[in-house]
C-alpha cells in the first residue's frame, strides 16, 4: 500500500508539476498580453473595437509564424512580432488614409488585412505536408501549448517586460487617449511614442501566437471589463487588464479542456464564442470618438 501510494503521490506531482501547471502558466500569460495590447490599442487609437485580433495583428503574427516554419527558422517569436508590426502600421496607416479615424473604418481596416494574410496563410498551407497541415490548422485555432520550462521563462520575460514598459509609460498612454493635438500641446513626442507602442505590443501579440495561435477577442472584452470596474486610468487600467486576462485566459483553457474530454476544443472557439456576441454590441455602440 505503501509503494503505490508513493506511485500515486508521484504520478499527481507530474500532472500538476510537467502538465497542469505549465498550461496553467501559459494561459495566464496568453491572458496578460493579449488583455494589455487590446487595452493600449485601444487608448492609442481612441476606439473602443481596437483588438489585435480584430486588427489583423494576431493574423500578421500567425502569417509570420507560419512563413519561419516553412522557412525552418528556430526563433518563431521574432518572426511572428515582425509579421504583427508589419499588419498593425499597415492597418493604422489604411484607417487614417480617410482623415480622421472612424471606428467603422478601422474595422474595415482589420477585416481586409485579415483576408488578405489569411489568403497567404492558405497558400503557404497548400504546400505543406498532410501532418503539417492538421498541426498548423489546429495551431491557427488557438491552443493553449504545455512548454518546456525554458520556452515559459522566455515568454514570461517577453511578457512581463512588455506590460513593465507599458505601465512606465501609462501616463503618455493617457495623454495621448485624449487626443493627439492635447497630447502634442503638453509635451508628448506623439509620432516616436506611437511607434514604441506598436513595438512593443508587436512583442506581445507575437510571442503568445507563435506558440499558442490565434485567440481572439479576449482583448476586445478584457479591457472593457476592467474600465467598466476601475476607469480608463491606464495607471490602473494595464495591471487589471493583465489580472483580468489572465483568469478569463485560464477559464476558457479549463473550458476547453474539459467540455468534451477526453477529446479537446480549441481555446480560441470558447472565446469567439463569447466575444463575438460583446463585438456587435460595441460595435453598435461605436460613435465618432472613444472616451
Amino acid at each position: 500500500v505503501g509503494v503505490e501510494s508513493i506511485e500515486t503521490i508521484r504520478t499527481h506531482e507530474i500532472i500538476v508539476l510537467e502538465l497542469r501547471g505549465p498550461r496553467v502558466l501559459m494561459a495566464m500569460f496568453v491572458g496578460m498580453a493579449l488583455a494589455v495590447a487590446g487595452a493600449t490599442f485601444q487608448s492609442m487609437l481612441r476606439n473602443p473595437l481596437a483588438d489585435p485580433y480584430l486588427l489583423g495583428i494576431s493574423s500578421g503574427a500567425a502569417c509570420g509564424a507560419v512563413i519561419a516554419l516553412m522557412l525552418g527558422w528556430s526563433f518563431l517569436p521574432l518572426a511572428a512580432s515582425v509579421g504583427a508590426l508589419l499588419s498593425a502600421t499597415v492597418v493604422v496607416i489604411i484607417s487614417h488614409r480617410s482623415g480622421r479615424m472612424h471606428p467603422h473604418t478601422l474595422v474595415l481596416a482589420g477585416v481586409v488585412v485579415n483576408a488578405f494574410l489569411a489568403s497567404v496563410i492558405a497558400v503557404l498551407i497548400a504546400f505543406s505536408s498532410a501532418d503539417a497541415t492538421r498541426g498548423i490548422i489546429f495551431w491557427l485555432m488557438g491552443n493553449v501549448s504545455t512548454q518546456s520550462i525554458t520556452v515559459l521563462s522566455m515568454i514570461a520575460m517577453c511578457v512581463l517586460g512588455s506590460i513593465a514598459l507599458l505601465f512606465w509609460k501609462a501616463r503618455n498612454l493617457d495623454l495621448l487617449a485624449q487626443g493627439e493635438s492635447v497630447a502634442k500641446q503638453l509635451g508628448l513626442e506623439v509620432e516616436g511614442y506611437k511607434w514604441f507602442l506598436l513595438v512593443v505590443t508587436s512583442l506581445l501579440t507575437g510571442v503568445v501566437v507563435a506558440y499558442n495561435g490565434l485567440i481572439g477577442f479576449v482583448g476586445l472584452i478584457v479591457p472593457h471589463i476592467g474600465r467598466f470596474l476601475f476607469g480608463s486610468d491606464n495607471r490602473f487600467l494595464i495591471p487589471i487588464a493583465a489580472l483580468l486576462g489572465a483568469i478569463v485566459m485560464v477559464v476558457a483553457d479549463t473550458l476547453a479542456r474539459t467540455i468534451i474530454a477526453p477529446s479537446e476544443l480549441p481555446v480560441g472557439a470558447i472565446t469567439a464564442l463569447a466575444g463575438g456576441p460583446f463585438f456587435l454590441l460595441l460595435l453598435r455602440r461605436a460613435r465618432h470618438s472613444f472616451t
